[in-house]
């Protein structure tokens, strides 16, 4: 199972973008799974699991509590010595996202690629789609990536080298670009670009000081972590969790204001189950902060 999950929080388009986007991109991309679950703060809803590129996303259709902004936006690499039509792939995928988006950085030929755009689509999800270097390192389809922006400007390598710290199987790219003079608004020696690995799989953030008004604080994208036992559970809320105190049903902010989930794996399999096992297992986790894996089990197990 993969271990960190990019979970989007739509209003109630989870299951339509979901279907959207498997389509957009083809390849090793599909709608694997539809969850019904009942008598949430939102009501009835539907979490939705699918596949891009290889990249596992899970979506809910939860009400207009929270919207996307491009504070986490996923890049989309496309490699010439992977494929040979990466370029027209790349623009036909653009094209698809740009029906009903917005362009934030047009496509067209930067210092850093010789293709490369940032569109968000008509769902408010971001994209950033790149024809890569073939002489660099090799680096999965798609990278979530972090923009720290607002308070937590400057703080892009901190927050690298703080998951790096906290994860197995976890490391610093290679190199780290940063601003230099003459790039104002941005703060020379702040990060242009890194990226990382958590767990073996690939992340990549970017400091910026212009006047965006987002943050993570106000996105609709969290990262849920999958944890074995209650040691991984307790592990990463503590570590990860700026107040501890302040989560609610496994979601956590950290201290740069991006949102994580820290559910147990078999939280999935109590949800798939008979509706009236799911019902108890949501009405036994909605009461809880951090998840307390034994008592969920119990409120599966109960008549």
């Amino acid at each position: 199972m993969q271990k960190i999950t990019p979970y989007l929080w739509f209003d109630r388009e989870a299951r339509e973008a979901a279907e959207f986007y498997t389509g957009a991109f083809g390849g090793d991309s599909a709608l694997t799974c539809v969850t019904p679950i009942r008598n949430t703060p939102s009501g009835d809803v539907d979490v939705v699991s699918f596949r891009l590129l290889g990249l596992e996303f899970i979506a809910i259709s939860g009400g207009p509590i929270f919207r996307f902004n491009p504070s986490v936006s996923f890049i989309i690499n496309f490699d010439p010595s992977q494929r040979t039509d990466a370029r027209d792939a790349l623009d036909a995928l653009w094209q698809q996202l740009a029906d009903g988006g917005e362009i934030l950085m047009p496509l067209g030929s930067y210092p850093f690629s010789k293709r490369y755009g940032w569109i968000r689509d008509r769902f408010g999800v971001s994209w950033q789609l790149i024809l890569s270097n073939p002489e660099g390192e090799m680096r999965p389809a798609i990278m979530p990536t972090l923009l720290f922006t607002q308070a937590a400007c400057g703080k892009a390598e901190e927050a690298m080298r703080f998951y790096v710290s906290l994860f197995a199987n976890s490391r610093e790219g290679h190199r780290i670009v940063r601003y230099g003079p003459g790039q104002e608004p941005e703060k020379p020696g702040t990060v242009m670009f890194e990226d990382f690995m958590l767990h073996g799989q690939w992340f990549a953030a970017m400091d910026s000081a212009r006047n965006h008004g987002f943050s993570f604080h106000d996105g609709a994208i969290s990262l849920l972590v999958h944890c074995e036992d209650q040691s991984e559970i307790d592990h990463f809320w503590n570590g990860l969790a700026a107040d501890p105190e302040a989560g609610r049903c496994g979601w956590i902010k950290d201290p740069y204001g991006l949102s994580w989930q820290i559910v147990p794996v078999q939280l999935d399999a109590l949800l798939r189950g008979p509706p009236e096992r799911r019902d108890r297992v949501t009405q036994a986790f909605l009461k809880m902060k951090k998840f307390d894996l034994a008592a969920l089990m119990r409120a599966a197990e109960s008549e």
